[in-house]
């Protein structure tokens, strides 16, 4: 199974999520990637979409391998796995997270300015991205919407990991994954277009969400 690109992708993984249509779900995207298969499963099944702001911190010389991500209000999620094999020092993490703490204010104040985030209080909430590999991001972003009381959080991504499937499970009342292949060599195995998205994409695909529910 191979995806041709992320709206692609998200369209598949909404016929996966039929059963929530009539709960008019609040569907949130982990920019960047995660938000055009969001968008394309808020098509399919209706709701609400909104982003939910983490970043992955990366392994300063293998980027792409996570060793934890933050979301906002403080919360912070480790992979203890990948710390005790790549031996990172506690000075490491916090130089790491500085960094990525200031872009993650950035994108906050790029694509929500002032306004206040869709509230996620009683609401069934799908947070989506457009893969898994350690899954790290995915705990975090589901810790964060637990400080708000949803009524249901559901996982959906279009491919993953088996060891990123069992930790996500933990944090999750549901988990939908359509392809978990027996070895994943990286998220973007899963896409022909895999390019890396850009601010501007990501603003255009919220604005005429916005737009269509104002």
């Amino acid at each position: 199974m191979i995806y041709s690109d992320r709206t692609a992708a998200g369209r598949a993984l909404g016929l996966e999520l039929g059963h929530l249509r009539a709960m008019q779900p609040l569907v949130l995207g982990l920019p960047r990637g995660g938000v055009p298969v969001a968008a394309a499963v808020c098509g399919v099944i209706g709701g609400d979409l909104d982003i939910m702001l983490v970043r992955k911190l990366g392994v300063p010389w293998q980027p792409e391998l996570a060793m934890g991500a933050i979301g906002e209000e403080g919360i912070r999620v480790l992979n203890q796995d990948v710390l005790s094999h790549t031996g990172i020092t506690t000075r490491q993490i916090a130089e790491i997270e500085d960094v990525e703490r200031a872009e993650l204010e950035r994108r906050r104040e790029m694509w929500r300015g002032d306004a206040k985030p869709i509230p996620i209080s009683g609401r069934t909430t799908v947070i989506v991205d457009d893969g898994m590999a350690t899954g790290a991001t995915v705990a975090v972003a589901c810790r964060v919407a637990q400080l708000h009381q949803p009524t249901r959080i559901v996982v959906a991504v279009p491919v993953s990991s088996t060891e990123a499937l069992r930790r996500v499970a933990a944090e999750a009342d549901e988990v939908v994954c359509p392809w978990v292949p027996r070895s994943l060599g990286g998220v973007g195995m899963a896409y022909r277009d895999f390019h890396q998205l850009q601010d501007d994409e990501v603003t255009v695909l919220l604005a005429a969400k916005q737009s269509r529910r104002g």
